[in-house]
């Protein structure tokens, strides 16, 4: 997908300015030790720490699951190809300057791919697909590059490696608009559970800009005809924007509303007609006869990196305790509390829960501080009484103070919490 996924926010996307406040998502990231730049690494290129690839990992197993459970299925291609793929596809011709390009020792000229879609096209070309076959849906998540200029980028909105939550869909017309929906759904049910406002944009060519795109009229007036029919049974809340498309297709593009007003560009779902056309693309249908079919693109959250800002800037920091990389943090009143303390850690450990111990090696009033500082969502505090009972003192950052329980009632408590996404 190109020029999508880390495109210049809108003026909408400004909204209430998040900058240089308690939002901001550089500065939170710093705070909650998530993410890092490096001036020798360079800029647009962050580092995920230990606990910022908890909640990568954790974002992309929330989509995989969804996706799995619809039937897709994961690929794996390499981060470079020869020029000739992006030939085809179209993309050398209008992106070249947009490309990290590599000359072999041999003088072969290779490219650092800025999207997947014509590397997956290669998978399914790899073998004759019968109509009883289709559809085949792929879904990888990798990173992408694109030589972005040095003064747009910042943050983890704008950067040079690109992680997207990719998927194509390979099948016939008829079947467009059930996988149009089963994406939809995926869709929904995460942003919903982050508490995000969806709108639509049908994102369709610019009529005026012919030489911006690829195919015919006739193909952009089938599929954006297609994609407002879709929009329309589903009852959405959607406006139209000319200019918008992909190279090669026709978008809906999900506006996601935040907890401070602004409105940012989040998922994306895309149908193209174009590149299974420049690479030969069919089913055998039931007549036996070649049947060219459609691709169908989509990332649920455009790109980690910009999903995960919007996220930290829309929550201020407080991630849920399913995606929070300490879901609990235990705190001994004292030195002599910290045998106990480590029961404590393995007990929740065995449930599966994130758990580390804050040693007593300052007051307990300073480190319950720097713990709600964190945003740790559950604080266990374990003294004489606690030790002796097989009990912890807990506090969630959300609800205050919950109480004294057992450890079994507080271990089956977060371990729902967390199953549940809740």
């Amino acid at each position: 997908m190109m020029r999508i996924i880390m495109a210049k926010p809108d003026a909408k996307d400004q909204g209430a300015d998040a900058s240089s406040s308690s939002r901001d998502h550089r500065k939170l990231g710093q705070e909650l030790d998530l993410f890092v730049t490096s001036e020798l690494v360079g800029s647009g290129l962050p580092l995920w720490t230990p606990r910022g690839t908890i909640v990568r990992q954790e974002l992309d197993r929330f989509v995989w699951e969804m996706r799995s459970a619809r039937g897709y299925e994961r690929v794996t291609i390499p981060h470079i190809t020869k020029k000739e793929l992006y030939i085809t596809s179209g993309h050398w011709e209008k992106f070249a300057d947009d490309l990290f390009r590599i000359t072999s020792r041999e003088g072969r000229e290779y490219a650092l791919k800025p999207m997947n879609c014509p590397h997956h096209t290669q998978i399914f070309a790899r073998k004759p697909h019968s109509w009883r076959e289709m559809p085949q849906r792929y879904a990888e998540t990798t990173m992408v590059y694109r030589d972005e200029q040095s003064g747009e980028l910042g943050g983890l909105t704008r950067v040079l490696s690109i992680t997207q939550d990719d998927s194509h869909v390979f099948c016939r017309e008829a079947q467009v608009k059930e996988e149009f929906f089963r994406l939809w759904d995926i869709v929904d049910i995460f942003y919903i559970a982050f508490g995000f406002k969806l709108r639509v944009r049908l994102s369709f060519h610019d009529p005026k800009e012919p030489e911006k795109y690829l195919g015919t009229k006739e193909t952009w007036k089938n599929a954006e005809n297609a994609l407002r029919e879709i929009a329309q049974e589903r009852n959405a809340d959607f406006f139209e924007a000319p200019g918008e498309a992909a190279l090669y297709g026709p978008k809906v593009d999900f506006m996601a509303t935040d907890s401070i007003g602004r409105e940012h560009q989040v998922a994306t779902i895309q149908l193209d007609m174009n590149l299974p056309e420049r690479f030969d693309l069919v089913c055998i249908n039931e007549k036996g006869e070649r049947e060219r079919i459609v691709m169908i693109h989509s990332a649920i959250m455009g790109s980690i990196e910009r999903f995960t800002a919007v996220l930290l800037e829309h929550l201020e920091g407080k991630l849920p305790t399913w995606l929070s990389p300490c879901q609990a943090k235990i705190l001994p009143v004292s030195e002599k509390h910290l045998e106990y303390a480590t029961e404590v850690l393995h007990k929740l450990r065995e449930s599966g829960i994130r758990a580390e111990i804050s040693k007593a090696d300052e007051s307990l009033g300073k480190r319950i501080r720097e713990a709600k500082m964190q945003k740790t969502p559950y604080l266990l505090v374990v003294g004489d009484e606690e030790a002796g009972a097989m009990t912890a003192s807990l506090e969630s950052r959300d609800k205050g103070k919950i109480g004294v329980l057992d450890l079994d009632d507080i271990a089956a408590r977060l371990e729902t919490e967390i199953r549940m996404r809740s």
